[in-house]
């Protein structure tokens, strides 16, 4: 399958990290998703019920970020992709996360793939 719906640039606060202080109070979260999914339906009836509403992924990514508290990206991430893959017609996920802003410039990032 080759059909992908993507949402990039989605920023969220919330509080994760491992270092003194990093939970104390909500950061800035990067988020890029990619889903796999098929559009053969959607492509030809036009209807969002017959795809996967772009809108529910932007909710899910900023509510994960608002109400989780995870030491490390890795497991944010992972608690993303959890919820995106409960999601019948998701067949696979990609999820990156960026946290910006704490590197004296630089970003760090992770990216997890899961597949169904």
């Amino acid at each position: 399958m080759s059909d992908h719906i993507a949402v990039r640039c989605i920023t969220a606060f919330g509080r994760a990290g491992v270092n003194p202080g990093e939970q104390d109070f909500p950061q800035r979260f990067d988020v890029d998703v990619e889903l796999e999914v098929d559009l053969e339906r959607s492509s030809h009836t036009d209807e969002l019920a017959d795809t996967y509403d772009y809108a529910k992924v932007h909710a899910l990514v900023v509510d994960v970020i608002a109400t989780a508290r995870f030491g490390l990206l890795e497991r944010l991430a992972q608690e993303i992709v959890r919820r995106i893959l409960q999601e019948d017609r998701v067949h696979a996920v990609t999820v990156t996360i960026a946290k910006p802003g704490i590197l004296d410039g630089a970003t760090p990032s992770v990216t997890l793939r899961r597949r169904r």
